[in-house]
């Protein structure tokens, strides 16, 4: 999540002063719990057993009681990692090898080409990444015991914070799972493709087993208007090999999917460098 910075001059003071008061973003606060959470939860829950992946067997009602029994029995910055442990053994699920697919910094793509493929998971196509996606929530640290609608805690101030608590976990088990062939989605055009500060980079890339992963298939795609600032031979991703190489991967690394690029034409065909691939593909006919 990413939030705007505020700022004041120092000629507005008072004014200033004024709009921090009603300004919780600035104060160290996000919004507050998704509107009609449990409905979405549960109703997201029940479609992924019935119309997603309809062989699943999971009680939805018992997993939305663990949740909320973890977020309402603590405060808002107090749910840490090991508290959501009841809640992912109701909801264990098996994954396929060869076709996990890890992301830093393409969420729009990725999942696009999750779609169109149609053969690769994602995290968010297990089903715990597909109930909670998206979402926020935390509870009150004062008062009535249940969620606070108003505002929670950004994820920067709280170092257990409810929502990275459940997606770290997440990360973890879904990373731990994979087997055979995996592949991981960067983007070339932003500096520090990949990250040790990101999920893949400090949760994800560590938990993948190297006894249990073949190959590692590193695909780098750069925006169609550019830049490129980042690719196979240059940037971050030199650093994210040196990672696999130390823990003994192998790896293959591309900047010129040909599936990629073209989906990226699909969305934007306006686009000059979607006229000259048009032009190669027929060319090649």
């Amino acid at each position: 999540m990413n939030f705007d910075p505020f700022s004041v001059k120092a000629s507005n003071m008072i004014g200033g002063l004024v709009i921090l008061f009603f300004l919780p973003k600035a104060l160290g606060a996000e919004m507050g719990t998704t509107d009609n959470l449990k409905e979405i939860v549960i109703g997201r829950c029940y479609n992924y057993v019935t119309l997603v992946n309809p062989s699943s067997r999971y009680d939805c009602e018992e997993i939305w009681g663990e949740f909320q029994r973890v977020v309402l029995r603590r405060k808002s910055c107090g749910v840490a990692v090991r508290d959501y442990h009841r809640l992912f053994h109701s909801m264990m699920q098996t994954l396929p090898c060869d076709r996990l697919l890890f992301w830093s910094k393409t969420h729009k793509l990725v999942h696009s080409y999750s779609a169109v493929t149609r053969h690769f998971w994602t995290l968010e196509d297990t089903l715990v990444g597909y109930m909670f996606n998206d979402l926020i929530w935390c509870g009150q640290d004062y008062g009535d015991p249940g969620f606070n609608f108003s505002s929670c805690p950004v994820w920067s101030t709280c170092v257990n914070h409810p929502v990275y608590s459940l997606w770290k976990q997440a990360s973890e088990n879904f990373a731990a799972a994979a087997c055979g062939n995996i592949t991981v989605l960067l983007n070339g055009s932003v500096r520090n493709a990949f990250s040790r500060e990101s999920m893949f980079g400090s949760v994800e890339l560590d938990s993948l087993n190297p006894r249990m992963v073949n190959h590692v298939n590193i695909k780098v795609v750069a925006n169609l208007e550019g830049p490129v600032l980042e690719s196979c031979s240059n940037g971050s991703i030199l650093d994210l090999m040196k990672v696999l190489q130390d823990r003994g991967f192998r790896w293959t690394c591309t900047d010129s999917d040909l599936t990629l690029r073209i989906l990226q034409c699909v969305q934007n065909p306006r686009q000059s460098s979607c006229q000259t691939c048009s032009r190669s593909l027929l060319e090649g006919q």
